[in-house]
């Protein structure tokens, strides 16, 4: 900013002050709504999506990114966002004006009203870009243009036509629609309010304590601070909607642990990304999209949660699994007894911090209560609770109660800023939705992957795959989970697949592409605190979480897994069996190390065996899993006997 003058850095200031203070309201609009009462649902969705763009604009103006441009173009960027947000405003003052006028009778827009909805589908497509990078804009584009011109396009992507009038309407001014589409309603009813409670148990010291515990209940095995790690991103990952900022919480303490223990650096990124990107998947809250999923596949919450408990389980397991033969490989042991955290009375006292708040969570969710109402209450629980555990609360109670209320202040800031950035994204992702959904192709998108299926459920799986991989690159798991819901769930749904496993199916590989080179989010921001390249970071976050690109197809095929689905008892005791073997074998064909090194012959071989076990073809995977527990049988007995003096053999 020494580029800009003196009167643009006051502005600036200015801004970021306004921004602090609106983002700080913003947080306790969305608690009244969750909890007290729901307004009239036009002004609800509008006025929300107008706090969240106004908040960008203040903490985003254009100038301040392009500092570095000459004045001319500072001040053509400062006349842009003028514009833009006058235009912007214009158009909010005019949909509230005619909003309860649209739900009643037909309205004849002007060339006004349709200039006003140009600019405010701009200042969607605009403000993600800003927060979000190209990707979700492009797409979002892409899409406007497609329902302009797919008329004239060939074959499936052919759709009849819409007329430029009805496109821009579609964009603003149809209740429901376009900007105001349901992720913008599910958002501000349920998901804000999460994203606040996630920041205030972080701002409160919810996340320190729960990385002490963490450490100390790992310390004791191989590799004990990665071990860690993903403990304590499992728990916090669950309560926290971005995997990467999960990992920047908690990717700061942990990373360095696990450099410190001998592991490489792009490997200690790998595992934080990993565990952070699937803590989104782990029950109760998983990253607030647990909520969107069940109102986008009109099951109860509690029937996702449960669905979740062991795809996540084993996720984790495989990574603990992984972190352990690598240690192994390289000689790591556990920590020094001179560097094990021992829990105190006062530890667990204070582990209340994050567990109060949850426990009372589940217990209302449990009760049948809303969402909504078990977030808010959440957040009114996890305050008090956090300043009653303070320690300074009874010697010094002025000071702690200042103090506590600057760090409650800071977390609602945070958690306000968090909610603006998904308000614009999910305001844009409506406008992708209300395309697919009026254009029809999502439909026939659908009808191609399940054509596909007739020949090969296995391949059409694998191009939903592929394609929640890619539509979900670059994204939070909220808006990546919308994309997916949107495009993808129906297609895979189409191929005979239970609605509750073809969204859990998308969802899960959405948040995968957290660490999916190219655009590995997670990884890439965990490579600079471990300061290793981000592209091998990538490839490593995808070594360790590997077996979470196998799970799904697992669940497809054996439904019992997820308890709520076709459950039979023989199915899931085999399944369950299964899986630890697989997992096992995965691991140690990756690390090339069981108990010593192993060959280049018996890691293809393991790796076969792995995909052999799991398959469901009695005739395949029974002498696969017999063969499997006699090559671990062998090389157990085998292993040297004194573990701790083995000869370690790096592949």
């Amino acid at each position: 900013m020494a580029n800009l003058t003196a009167i643009e850095r006051l502005i600036i200031n200015g801004m970021d002050t306004v921004a602090r203070a609106a983002a700080f309201l913003l947080c306790f609009y969305a608690m009244y709504v969750a909890g007290i009462a729901l307004l009239e649902e036009n002004l609800q969705r509008s006025s929300f999506f107008a706090a969240g763009a106004g908040i960008v604009f203040l903490m985003e103006p254009l100038a301040r990114r392009h500092a570095a441009a000459p004045g001319v173009v500072r001040a053509l960027l400062w006349i842009i966002d003028a514009v833009l947000i006058v235009a912007f405003t214009l158009a909010m003052v005019r949909f509230l004006a005619v909003a309860e006028e649209m739900s009643d009778s037909i309205i004849f827009f002007t060339d006004y009203d349709r200039w006003l909805a140009v600019f405010a589908g701009l200042v969607a497509v605009e403000l993600t870009r800003r927060r979000f990078g190209l990707i979700l804009p492009v797409i979002i584009v892409l899409s406007i243009f497609y329902m302009l011109f797919g008329a004239d396009l060939p074959g499936l992507l052919r759709h009849s036509g819409f007329p430029l009038d009805e496109t821009i309407e579609l964009i603003w001014w149809r209740p429901g629609e376009g900007i105001f589409n349901l992720p913008l309603d599910v958002v501000s009813r349920i998901v804000l309010v999460f994203l606040i409670f996630g920041a205030v148990l972080e701002g409160t010291g919810g996340g320190a304590i729960l990385l002490k515990m963490a450490t100390a209940a790992t310390a004791r095995l191989r590799g004990g601070p990665a071990h860690a790690a993903i403990m304590a991103s499992a728990m916090f990952g669950t309560i926290n909607g971005s995997p990467v900022a999960n990992v920047a919480s908690t990717g700061v303490f942990t990373i360095p642990l696990i450099k410190k223990q001998g592991f490489k650096p792009s490997f200690a990124g790998g595992v934080e990304a990993s565990a952070s990107s699937g803590g989104q998947f782990t029950p109760p809250v998983m990253g607030a999209v647990a909520f969107i999923l069940a109102d986008l596949a009109g099951v109860p919450y509690l029937t996702v949660a449960i669905a979740a408990i062991f795809p996540a389980l084993f996720y984790y397991i495989s990574l603990f699994a992984a972190v352990y033969t690598e240690a192994s490989r390289l000689g790591i042991g556990a920590l020094p007894v001179e560097d094990r955290p021992v829990l105190t009375r006062g530890d667990w006292l204070q582990s209340l911090r994050f567990f109060g708040p949850l426990i009372v969570i589940v217990a209302i969710l449990i009760s049948g209560r809303s969402a909504a109402m078990a977030g808010f209450v959440g957040i009114l629980v996890a305050i008090p609770t956090g300043l009653i555990l303070e320690h300074g609360l009874y010697r010094k109670p002025a000071e702690t109660l200042i103090n506590y209320a600057q760090a409650v202040g800071r977390a609602l800031v945070s958690g306000g800023r968090q909610s603006a950035s998904i308000l614009v994204i999910v305001g844009g992702i409506g406008i992708f939705m209300s395309v697919v959904n009026t254009t029809g192709i999502g439909f026939r998108f659908a009808t191609v992957i399940a054509n596909l299926g007739d020949g090969s459920l296995f391949l059409a799986l694998g191009l939903a795959m592929i394609s929640s991989l890619i539509l979900g690159m670059g994204l939070p798991t909220l808006p990546a989970y919308f994309l997916v819901a949107i495009f993808l769930a129906p297609a895979v749904a189409e191929l005979g697949v239970n609605v509750l496993l073809a969204h859990l199916f998308v969802l899960l590989f959405a948040i995968l592409s957290n660490v999916t080179p190219p655009v590995a989010i997670a990884a890439y921001t965990a490579a600079p605190i471990a300061g290793a390249n981000p592209l091998t970071t990538g490839f490593q976050a995808v070594r360790v979480a590997f077996i979470g690109f196998i799970i799904p197809y697992v669940w497809i095929y054996y439904p019992s897994l997820v308890l709520v689905v076709d459950f039979q008892w023989g199915e899931f005791i085999w399944i369950m069996f299964r899986l630890p073997i697989a997992i096992w074998l995965i691991a140690t064909a990756f690390s090339g190390h069981e108990f010593e090194g192993l060959g280049a012959p018996e890691r293809a071989l393991r790796a076969a065996l792995a995909l052999g076990v799991l398959l469901v073809d009695p005739l395949i995977h029974v002498p696969a899993v017999a063969l499997a527990i006699a090559l671990i049988g062998w090389r157990f007995h085998r292993r040297p006997r004194d573990m701790e003096t083995a000869t370690v053999v790096r592949a």
